[in-house]
């Protein structure tokens, strides 16, 4: 039987239980859905390394919801936190190679959280929002010469019938040593940045959408916002 296939028999249940929520049964709702479950270049959610660690960390969890805040903690804690991971390639963005690493900027924890929650059987895509960080590092803001972040990725989760924004980036040691409020996740409520710190300085300003529930990660569209904002220095350069 062909992975996907599979896979589409045991992930069944959670698809229904989406369309269900939303009222909807029709196959329009179901096609739409399905979009979600299935694997991308990036998002390659039939990766054994990924489909285990998702059975791993949701055993025993019996609902959506529950099964989703186990990956988004994972993501957010076990996978530290780093900017300066490369990203001169496609294979640096997938997420079998994220949870590999052990370390990844926002767009690779992103992805990452949505290949775990696919193969969990959770609808998951992904969005993009360019950013102000108004408590960047001296080093990185020398390393990129400004504070905008111009593509930021977060993970959306189908959770009772509506998409729900969780954002893995910040783990909480690094949200500890540097005074940063960390985002929560209930599976209910959108997880975004808070706008201020622990001191109430101003931290995190949304500038602009970027686009939501994408069903793969859009890399030229990605490179193309980094070199337009920062040149070609982070594409080129890890600024270590």
């Amino acid at each position: 039987m062909p992975v996907w296939t599979s896979r589409q028999a045991l992930l069944s249940p959670a698809l229904n239980a989406a369309i269900i929520a939303t009222g909807r049964k029709d196959d329009t709702m179901s096609a739409q859905l399905e979009r979600y479950l299935k694997p991308t270049p990036a998002i390659d959610c039939d990766h054994p390394s990924l489909e285990q660690k998702a059975r791993e960390l949701t055993e025993g969890e019996e609902d959506a919801i529950s099964k989703a805040k186990s990956l988004f903690y994972f993501v957010r804690d076990e996978i530290k936190y780093n900017m300066y991971t490369p990203i001169f390639h496609p294979e640096d963005f997938k997420a079998s190679a994220t949870l590999g690493r052990g370390e990844g900027y926002c767009v690779q924890k992103a992805v990452l959280l949505a290949a775990l929650s696919r193969a969990a059987g959770i609808p998951a895509g992904l969005g993009f929002a360019k950013l102000r960080n108004n408590l960047l590092p001296e080093k990185t803001l020398k390393w990129l010469g400004t504070n905008i972040l111009a593509f930021h990725g977060y993970t959306e989760l189908y959770l009772n019938g509506k998409w729900v924004k969780a954002t893995p980036a910040f783990d909480i040691e690094m949200c500890e040593k540097n005074r940063i409020i960390p985002v929560e996740f209930d599976g209910v409520n959108d997880a975004v940045f808070h706008s201020h710190n622990r001191d109430g300085k101003l931290h995190i300003e949304y500038l602009e959408d970027l686009g939501r529930h994408l069903d793969d990660l859009p890399l030229d569209r990605l490179w193309d916002a980094l070199i337009k904002t920062y040149g070609g220095g982070r594409l080129n350069s890890t600024g270590r």
